[in-house]
Protein backbone atom coordinates (compact mmCIF):
# COMPACT_ATOMS: atom_id res chain seq x y z
CA UNK A 1 0.00 0.00 0.00
CA UNK A 2 1.54 3.30 -1.14
CA UNK A 3 0.64 6.27 1.06
CA UNK A 4 0.95 9.90 0.01
CA UNK A 5 1.00 12.47 2.79
CA UNK A 6 0.25 16.08 1.78
CA UNK A 7 0.98 18.93 4.20
CA UNK A 8 -0.41 22.28 2.99
CA UNK A 9 0.37 25.55 4.81
CA UNK A 10 -1.54 28.71 3.81
CA UNK A 11 -0.31 32.19 4.84
CA UNK A 12 -2.89 34.97 5.14
CA UNK A 13 -2.58 38.71 5.71
CA UNK A 14 -5.95 39.80 6.99
CA UNK A 15 -8.37 37.93 4.74
CA UNK A 16 -6.06 37.80 1.71
CA UNK A 17 -3.96 34.76 0.81
CA UNK A 18 -0.31 35.89 0.56
CA UNK A 19 1.42 32.57 0.03
CA UNK A 20 1.41 28.85 0.61
CA UNK A 21 3.82 25.97 1.21
CA UNK A 22 3.19 22.42 0.09
CA UNK A 23 5.12 19.33 1.29
CA UNK A 24 4.48 15.95 -0.35
CA UNK A 25 5.80 12.70 1.18
CA UNK A 26 5.30 9.29 -0.43
CA UNK A 27 5.87 5.98 1.35
CA UNK A 28 5.60 2.50 -0.13
CA UNK A 29 5.25 0.93 3.33
CA UNK A 30 2.09 2.63 4.60
CA UNK A 31 3.84 4.95 7.04
CA UNK A 32 6.13 7.93 6.91
CA UNK A 33 9.72 6.62 7.14
CA UNK A 34 11.27 6.08 10.58
CA UNK A 35 14.30 3.78 10.66
CA UNK A 36 15.41 1.57 13.54
CA UNK A 37 18.36 3.91 14.11
CA UNK A 38 16.06 6.92 14.46
CA UNK A 39 13.82 5.04 16.90
CA UNK A 40 16.83 3.83 18.91
CA UNK A 41 18.47 7.28 18.95
CA UNK A 42 15.31 8.98 20.22
CA UNK A 43 14.47 6.26 22.77
CA UNK A 44 17.96 5.49 24.13
CA UNK A 45 18.73 8.58 26.21
CA UNK A 46 15.27 8.88 27.84
CA UNK A 47 15.33 5.12 28.47
CA UNK A 48 18.69 5.25 30.22
CA UNK A 49 17.75 8.35 32.21
CA UNK A 50 14.47 6.73 33.26
CA UNK A 51 16.33 3.57 34.26
CA UNK A 52 18.73 5.54 36.44
CA UNK A 53 15.70 7.25 37.99
CA UNK A 54 14.34 3.80 38.82
CA UNK A 55 17.70 2.82 40.29
CA UNK A 56 17.45 5.89 42.53
CA UNK A 57 13.92 4.81 43.48
CA UNK A 58 15.24 1.34 44.30
CA UNK A 59 17.94 2.81 46.54
CA UNK A 60 15.27 4.92 48.28
CA UNK A 61 13.14 1.80 48.71
CA UNK A 62 16.12 -0.07 50.13
CA UNK A 63 16.59 2.69 52.72
CA UNK A 64 13.00 3.38 53.75
CA UNK A 65 12.07 -0.32 54.18
CA UNK A 66 13.89 -0.07 57.53
CA UNK A 67 11.92 2.98 58.71
CA UNK A 68 9.59 2.49 61.64
CA UNK A 69 6.42 3.16 59.66
CA UNK A 70 7.28 0.39 57.15
CA UNK A 71 7.98 -2.05 59.99
CA UNK A 72 4.86 -1.20 61.98
CA UNK A 73 2.48 -0.82 59.02
CA UNK A 74 3.65 -3.48 56.57
CA UNK A 75 0.65 -2.76 54.30
CA UNK A 76 2.63 0.25 53.03
CA UNK A 77 4.57 -2.27 50.91
CA UNK A 78 1.28 -3.34 49.28
CA UNK A 79 0.69 0.32 48.38
CA UNK A 80 4.07 0.70 46.66
CA UNK A 81 3.36 -1.06 43.31
CA UNK A 82 -0.19 0.36 43.17
CA UNK A 83 0.94 3.97 43.70
CA UNK A 84 4.11 3.66 41.63
CA UNK A 85 1.91 2.07 38.97
CA UNK A 86 -0.10 5.29 38.80
CA UNK A 87 2.56 6.62 36.44
CA UNK A 88 1.40 3.90 34.04
CA UNK A 89 -2.27 4.32 34.85
CA UNK A 90 -2.27 8.13 34.70
CA UNK A 91 0.95 9.90 33.65
CA UNK A 92 1.92 7.49 30.87
CA UNK A 93 -1.67 7.44 29.66
CA UNK A 94 -1.65 11.25 29.75
CA UNK A 95 1.65 11.29 27.83
CA UNK A 96 0.29 8.85 25.24
CA UNK A 97 -2.96 10.82 24.86
CA UNK A 98 -1.17 14.16 24.48
CA UNK A 99 1.47 12.65 22.14
CA UNK A 100 -1.27 11.36 19.86
CA UNK A 101 -3.01 14.75 19.99
CA UNK A 102 0.27 16.55 19.19
CA UNK A 103 1.18 14.19 16.32
CA UNK A 104 -2.28 14.49 14.76
CA UNK A 105 -2.37 18.31 14.91
CA UNK A 106 -4.87 18.71 17.76
CA UNK A 107 -2.50 20.93 19.78
CA UNK A 108 -1.26 23.27 17.06
CA UNK A 109 -3.51 26.19 18.02
CA UNK A 110 -2.74 27.88 21.40
CA UNK A 111 -6.41 27.83 22.46
CA UNK A 112 -6.72 24.12 21.61
CA UNK A 113 -3.48 23.42 23.44
CA UNK A 114 -4.59 25.27 26.59
CA UNK A 115 -7.96 23.50 26.75
CA UNK A 116 -6.37 20.10 26.09
CA UNK A 117 -3.76 20.59 28.82
CA UNK A 118 -6.12 21.93 31.51
CA UNK A 119 -8.79 19.29 30.96
CA UNK A 120 -6.23 16.46 30.93
CA UNK A 121 -4.58 17.68 34.13
CA UNK A 122 -7.96 17.96 35.86
CA UNK A 123 -8.81 14.44 34.69
CA UNK A 124 -5.69 12.87 36.20
CA UNK A 125 -6.33 14.70 39.50
CA UNK A 126 -9.76 13.07 39.67
CA UNK A 127 -8.34 9.67 38.80
CA UNK A 128 -5.33 10.02 41.13
CA UNK A 129 -7.49 10.94 44.13
CA UNK A 130 -10.00 8.13 43.58
CA UNK A 131 -7.42 5.46 42.72
CA UNK A 132 -5.16 6.54 45.61
CA UNK A 133 -8.06 6.08 48.03
CA UNK A 134 -9.09 2.73 46.51
CA UNK A 135 -5.46 1.50 46.58
CA UNK A 136 -5.33 2.22 50.31
CA UNK A 137 -8.63 0.39 50.85
CA UNK A 138 -7.26 -2.59 48.88
CA UNK A 139 -4.04 -2.55 50.94
CA UNK A 140 -6.01 -2.47 54.20
CA UNK A 141 -8.22 -5.33 52.97
CA UNK A 142 -5.33 -7.53 51.80
CA UNK A 143 -3.39 -6.79 54.98
CA UNK A 144 -6.44 -7.62 57.08
CA UNK A 145 -6.89 -10.96 55.29
CA UNK A 146 -3.29 -11.99 55.92
CA UNK A 147 -3.05 -10.68 59.51
CA UNK A 148 -6.59 -11.49 60.55
CA UNK A 149 -7.38 -8.01 61.88
CA UNK A 150 -7.58 -4.35 60.81
CA UNK A 151 -6.12 -1.50 62.88
CA UNK A 152 -8.33 1.58 62.33
CA UNK A 153 -5.53 4.05 63.14
CA UNK A 154 -3.18 2.38 60.65
CA UNK A 155 -5.96 2.26 58.06
CA UNK A 156 -6.56 6.03 58.27
CA UNK A 157 -2.80 6.68 57.99
CA UNK A 158 -2.67 4.48 54.87
CA UNK A 159 -5.65 6.25 53.26
CA UNK A 160 -4.35 9.76 53.93
CA UNK A 161 -0.80 8.90 52.83
CA UNK A 162 -2.01 7.22 49.64
CA UNK A 163 -4.37 10.04 48.59
CA UNK A 164 -1.82 12.82 49.24
CA UNK A 165 0.97 10.91 47.47
CA UNK A 166 -1.19 10.18 44.43
CA UNK A 167 -2.45 13.77 44.21
CA UNK A 168 0.93 15.51 44.44
CA UNK A 169 2.73 12.98 42.22
CA UNK A 170 0.03 13.20 39.53
CA UNK A 171 0.07 17.02 39.50
CA UNK A 172 3.87 17.38 39.37
CA UNK A 173 4.39 14.65 36.78
CA UNK A 174 1.46 15.89 34.70
CA UNK A 175 3.03 19.34 34.43
CA UNK A 176 6.36 17.78 33.44
CA UNK A 177 4.63 15.69 30.75
CA UNK A 178 2.97 18.75 29.25
CA UNK A 179 6.31 20.59 29.08
CA UNK A 180 8.08 17.58 27.51
CA UNK A 181 5.44 17.00 24.83
CA UNK A 182 5.12 20.66 23.83
CA UNK A 183 8.93 21.00 23.81
CA UNK A 184 9.38 17.80 21.76
CA UNK A 185 7.07 19.07 19.05
CA UNK A 186 8.95 22.37 18.87
CA UNK A 187 12.33 20.65 18.31
CA UNK A 188 11.01 18.01 15.90
CA UNK A 189 11.23 14.92 18.15
CA UNK A 190 8.43 12.34 18.22
CA UNK A 191 6.82 12.73 21.69
CA UNK A 192 5.86 9.02 21.65
CA UNK A 193 9.57 8.14 21.94
CA UNK A 194 10.50 10.42 24.85
CA UNK A 195 7.43 11.33 26.93
CA UNK A 196 6.68 7.98 28.56
CA UNK A 197 10.34 7.26 29.54
CA UNK A 198 10.62 10.66 31.21
CA UNK A 199 7.38 10.03 33.09
CA UNK A 200 8.89 6.74 34.24
CA UNK A 201 12.21 8.30 35.25
CA UNK A 202 10.58 10.73 37.66
CA UNK A 203 7.47 8.79 38.62
CA UNK A 204 9.00 6.04 40.75
CA UNK A 205 11.39 8.31 42.64
CA UNK A 206 8.82 11.06 43.34
CA UNK A 207 6.08 8.60 44.35
CA UNK A 208 8.27 6.50 46.67
CA UNK A 209 9.81 9.56 48.31
CA UNK A 210 6.39 11.15 48.85
CA UNK A 211 4.86 7.93 50.21
CA UNK A 212 7.73 7.40 52.65
CA UNK A 213 7.73 11.03 53.81
CA UNK A 214 3.97 11.48 54.14
CA UNK A 215 3.36 8.14 55.86
CA UNK A 216 6.24 8.80 58.29
CA UNK A 217 4.77 12.23 59.09
CA UNK A 218 1.33 10.81 59.92
CA UNK A 219 2.91 7.95 61.86
CA UNK A 220 4.95 10.38 63.98
CA UNK A 221 1.78 12.35 64.79
CA UNK A 222 -0.49 9.31 65.17
CA UNK A 223 -1.67 10.67 68.53
CA UNK A 224 -3.59 13.31 66.55
CA UNK A 225 -6.11 10.68 65.46
CA UNK A 226 -8.31 13.18 63.60
CA UNK A 227 -5.52 14.51 61.33
CA UNK A 228 -5.40 11.71 58.67
CA UNK A 229 -9.19 11.49 58.11
CA UNK A 230 -9.53 15.30 57.90
CA UNK A 231 -6.73 15.62 55.33
CA UNK A 232 -8.05 12.65 53.33
CA UNK A 233 -11.58 14.10 53.38
CA UNK A 234 -10.31 17.49 52.14
CA UNK A 235 -8.74 15.96 49.02
CA UNK A 236 -11.82 13.84 48.36
CA UNK A 237 -14.02 16.96 48.52
CA UNK A 238 -11.93 18.54 45.73
CA UNK A 239 -13.04 15.85 43.27
CA UNK A 240 -16.17 17.75 42.02
CA UNK A 241 -14.00 20.80 41.22
CA UNK A 242 -11.68 18.73 38.99
CA UNK A 243 -14.66 17.02 37.35
CA UNK A 244 -16.19 20.40 36.37
CA UNK A 245 -12.90 21.51 34.78
CA UNK A 246 -12.32 18.18 32.98
CA UNK A 247 -15.82 18.18 31.48
CA UNK A 248 -15.00 21.25 29.37
CA UNK A 249 -13.48 18.90 26.77
CA UNK A 250 -15.73 16.40 24.97
CA UNK A 251 -13.07 13.64 24.61
CA UNK A 252 -12.14 13.99 28.31
CA UNK A 253 -15.83 13.86 29.21
CA UNK A 254 -15.96 10.45 27.56
CA UNK A 255 -12.87 9.31 29.49
CA UNK A 256 -14.54 10.42 32.74
CA UNK A 257 -17.42 8.07 31.92
CA UNK A 258 -15.61 5.08 30.44
CA UNK A 259 -11.98 5.35 31.59
CA UNK A 260 -12.36 3.98 35.12
CA UNK A 261 -12.37 0.27 34.44
CA UNK A 262 -8.75 -0.03 33.19
CA UNK A 263 -7.38 2.27 35.90
CA UNK A 264 -9.10 0.46 38.77
CA UNK A 265 -8.41 -3.05 37.43
CA UNK A 266 -4.77 -2.10 36.84
CA UNK A 267 -4.52 -0.87 40.43
CA UNK A 268 -5.96 -4.20 41.61
CA UNK A 269 -3.41 -6.17 39.57
CA UNK A 270 -0.56 -4.02 40.94
CA UNK A 271 -1.84 -4.59 44.49
CA UNK A 272 -1.36 -8.34 44.01
CA UNK A 273 2.26 -7.59 43.08
CA UNK A 274 2.43 -5.47 46.23
CA UNK A 275 1.25 -8.44 48.31
CA UNK A 276 4.11 -10.52 46.84
CA UNK A 277 6.53 -7.71 47.72
CA UNK A 278 5.13 -7.47 51.26
CA UNK A 279 5.67 -11.19 51.82
CA UNK A 280 9.20 -11.33 50.37
CA UNK A 281 10.87 -8.07 51.36
CA UNK A 282 11.12 -9.04 55.04
CA UNK A 283 12.51 -12.50 54.26
CA UNK A 284 16.32 -12.63 54.70
CA UNK A 285 16.52 -15.07 51.77
CA UNK A 286 15.05 -12.36 49.50
CA UNK A 287 17.48 -9.61 50.53
CA UNK A 288 17.59 -7.20 47.60
CA UNK A 289 13.94 -7.45 46.48
CA UNK A 290 13.32 -3.89 47.66
CA UNK A 291 16.03 -2.31 45.50
CA UNK A 292 15.53 -4.40 42.34
CA UNK A 293 11.71 -4.40 42.21
CA UNK A 294 11.32 -0.73 41.09
CA UNK A 295 13.99 -1.26 38.43
CA UNK A 296 12.65 -4.41 36.77
CA UNK A 297 9.03 -3.23 37.02
CA UNK A 298 9.84 0.27 35.81
CA UNK A 299 11.91 -0.78 32.80
CA UNK A 300 9.28 -3.28 31.63
CA UNK A 301 6.44 -0.78 32.03
CA UNK A 302 8.51 1.93 30.37
CA UNK A 303 9.30 -0.09 27.23
CA UNK A 304 5.78 -1.47 26.75
CA UNK A 305 4.31 2.02 27.24
CA UNK A 306 6.52 3.32 24.40
CA UNK A 307 5.32 0.52 22.13
CA UNK A 308 1.64 0.97 23.01
CA UNK A 309 1.89 4.74 22.54
CA UNK A 310 3.53 4.34 19.13
CA UNK A 311 0.96 1.78 17.99
CA UNK A 312 -1.89 4.02 19.14
CA UNK A 313 -0.48 6.99 17.24
CA UNK A 314 -0.07 4.78 14.14
CA UNK A 315 -3.72 3.72 14.34
CA UNK A 316 -5.02 7.26 14.92
CA UNK A 317 -2.94 8.46 11.97
CA UNK A 318 -3.84 5.82 9.39
CA UNK A 319 -7.24 4.43 10.42
CA UNK A 320 -10.50 5.03 12.26
CA UNK A 321 -11.68 3.20 15.41
CA UNK A 322 -13.23 -0.15 14.58
CA UNK A 323 -11.12 -0.83 11.47
CA UNK A 324 -7.48 -1.97 11.45
CA UNK A 325 -5.19 -0.67 8.68
CA UNK A 326 -3.91 -3.13 6.08
CA UNK A 327 -0.51 -3.64 7.73
CA UNK A 328 -2.20 -4.59 11.03
CA UNK A 329 -5.08 -6.60 9.60
CA UNK A 330 -4.21 -9.75 11.59
CA UNK A 331 -6.48 -9.96 14.65
CA UNK A 332 -4.19 -12.29 16.57
CA UNK A 333 -0.61 -12.12 15.23
CA UNK A 334 1.90 -14.71 16.40
CA UNK A 335 5.19 -13.82 18.10
CA UNK A 336 7.02 -13.97 14.76
CA UNK A 337 4.68 -11.38 13.21
CA UNK A 338 5.10 -9.17 16.29
CA UNK A 339 8.91 -9.23 16.38
CA UNK A 340 10.15 -10.35 12.95
CA UNK A 341 7.98 -8.67 10.29
CA UNK A 342 8.91 -5.60 8.24
CA UNK A 343 6.28 -3.13 9.48
CA UNK A 344 7.19 -0.17 11.67
CA UNK A 345 5.61 -1.54 14.87
CA UNK A 346 7.58 -4.77 14.60
CA UNK A 347 10.71 -2.70 13.98
CA UNK A 348 10.17 -0.69 17.17
CA UNK A 349 9.47 -3.91 19.15
CA UNK A 350 12.85 -5.32 18.05
CA UNK A 351 14.62 -2.11 19.06
CA UNK A 352 13.00 -2.17 22.50
CA UNK A 353 13.91 -5.84 23.10
CA UNK A 354 17.53 -5.15 22.12
CA UNK A 355 17.70 -2.36 24.73
CA UNK A 356 16.69 -4.64 27.64
CA UNK A 357 19.96 -6.48 28.40
CA UNK A 358 22.49 -3.62 27.99
CA UNK A 359 20.19 -1.28 29.90
CA UNK A 360 19.77 -3.65 32.83
CA UNK A 361 23.50 -4.37 32.91
CA UNK A 362 24.13 -0.64 33.31
CA UNK A 363 21.49 -0.39 36.03
CA UNK A 364 22.90 -3.42 37.90
CA UNK A 365 26.40 -1.92 37.74
CA UNK A 366 25.07 1.39 39.08
CA UNK A 367 23.35 -0.39 41.98
CA UNK A 368 26.59 -2.27 42.67
CA UNK A 369 28.56 1.00 42.72
CA UNK A 370 26.04 2.54 45.12
CA UNK A 371 26.24 -0.60 47.28
CA UNK A 372 22.48 -1.09 47.18
CA UNK A 373 20.49 -4.29 47.54
CA UNK A 374 22.92 -6.19 49.80
CA UNK A 375 23.04 -8.89 47.10
CA UNK A 376 26.26 -10.27 45.63
CA UNK A 377 26.48 -9.62 41.87
CA UNK A 378 27.39 -13.21 41.02
CA UNK A 379 27.16 -14.67 37.51
CA UNK A 380 24.19 -16.78 38.64
CA UNK A 381 22.31 -13.75 39.93
CA UNK A 382 23.01 -11.68 36.80
CA UNK A 383 21.90 -14.48 34.43
CA UNK A 384 18.70 -15.14 36.42
CA UNK A 385 17.90 -11.43 36.70
CA UNK A 386 18.50 -10.70 33.00
CA UNK A 387 16.46 -13.77 31.97
CA UNK A 388 13.56 -12.59 34.13
CA UNK A 389 13.77 -9.04 32.72
CA UNK A 390 13.98 -10.22 29.10
CA UNK A 391 11.09 -12.67 29.48
CA UNK A 392 8.99 -9.96 31.13
CA UNK A 393 9.54 -7.45 28.28
CA UNK A 394 8.96 -10.01 25.49
CA UNK A 395 5.64 -11.06 27.07
CA UNK A 396 4.61 -7.43 27.58
CA UNK A 397 5.41 -6.37 24.00
CA UNK A 398 3.50 -9.35 22.58
CA UNK A 399 0.54 -8.58 24.86
CA UNK A 400 0.67 -4.94 23.71
CA UNK A 401 0.42 -6.08 20.08
CA UNK A 402 -2.67 -8.16 20.87
CA UNK A 403 -4.34 -5.70 23.24
CA UNK A 404 -3.98 -2.57 21.10
CA UNK A 405 -5.48 -4.38 18.11
CA UNK A 406 -8.33 -5.81 20.23
CA UNK A 407 -9.18 -2.41 21.72
CA UNK A 408 -9.07 -0.60 18.38
CA UNK A 409 -11.37 -3.12 16.66
CA UNK A 410 -13.91 -2.49 19.42
CA UNK A 411 -13.75 1.26 18.95
CA UNK A 412 -11.82 1.89 22.20
CA UNK A 413 -8.89 4.32 22.33
CA UNK A 414 -5.67 2.41 23.22
CA UNK A 415 -4.25 5.63 24.71
CA UNK A 416 -6.81 5.38 27.53
CA UNK A 417 -7.13 1.62 27.96
CA UNK A 418 -3.95 -0.27 27.01
CA UNK A 419 -1.17 1.33 29.07
CA UNK A 420 -2.81 0.89 32.52
CA UNK A 421 -3.32 -2.84 31.91
CA UNK A 422 0.14 -3.35 30.41
CA UNK A 423 2.09 -1.50 33.10
CA UNK A 424 0.10 -3.27 35.86
CA UNK A 425 0.85 -6.60 34.18
CA UNK A 426 4.49 -5.51 34.04
CA UNK A 427 4.46 -4.90 37.81
CA UNK A 428 2.96 -8.32 38.48
CA UNK A 429 5.29 -10.17 36.07
CA UNK A 430 8.36 -8.24 37.23
CA UNK A 431 7.75 -8.83 40.94
CA UNK A 432 6.79 -12.47 40.37
CA UNK A 433 9.74 -13.27 38.09
CA UNK A 434 12.14 -11.49 40.46
CA UNK A 435 10.84 -13.51 43.42
CA UNK A 436 11.23 -16.71 41.37
CA UNK A 437 14.79 -15.66 40.46
CA UNK A 438 15.69 -15.24 44.13
CA UNK A 439 14.06 -18.59 44.89
CA UNK A 440 16.06 -20.23 42.07
CA UNK A 441 19.31 -18.66 43.27
CA UNK A 442 18.56 -19.90 46.80
CA UNK A 443 17.95 -23.42 45.47
CA UNK A 444 21.20 -23.38 43.44
CA UNK A 445 23.15 -22.12 46.48
CA UNK A 446 21.63 -24.85 48.68
CA UNK A 447 22.55 -27.51 46.10
CA UNK A 448 26.14 -26.31 45.90
CA UNK A 449 26.38 -26.15 49.71
CA UNK A 450 25.06 -29.72 49.93
CA UNK A 451 27.69 -30.90 47.47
Amino acid sequence: MVVTHLALELRFQGKKLRGFKCKLTRSAHGLLPESSWIIAAQVLLPYLVSGLGMVAAGIVMDIVQHWEVFKEISEVFILVPALVGLKGNLEMTLASRLSTAANTGQMDEPQQQWRMVCCNLALIQVQATVVGFLAAVAAVGLGGLTRGRVDVMQATILCASSVITAFIAALSLGLVMVAVIVGSRKVGINPDNVATPIAASLGDLITLSLLAGVSSFFFCYRDLWYLPPVVCGFFLLLIPVWVIIARQSQPIREVLKSGWQPVILAMSISSIGGLILDKTVSNPNFEGMAVFTPVINGVGGNLVAIQASRMSTYLHYWSTPGALPFKMSLNCPGPCATFCSSDVNSKSARVLVILVVPGHLLFLYTIHLLQGGHTAMTATFIVCYLSAALLQVVILLYMASLMVRWLWRRGLDPDNFSIPYLTALGDLLGTGFLALSFRLILAISSTRAGV
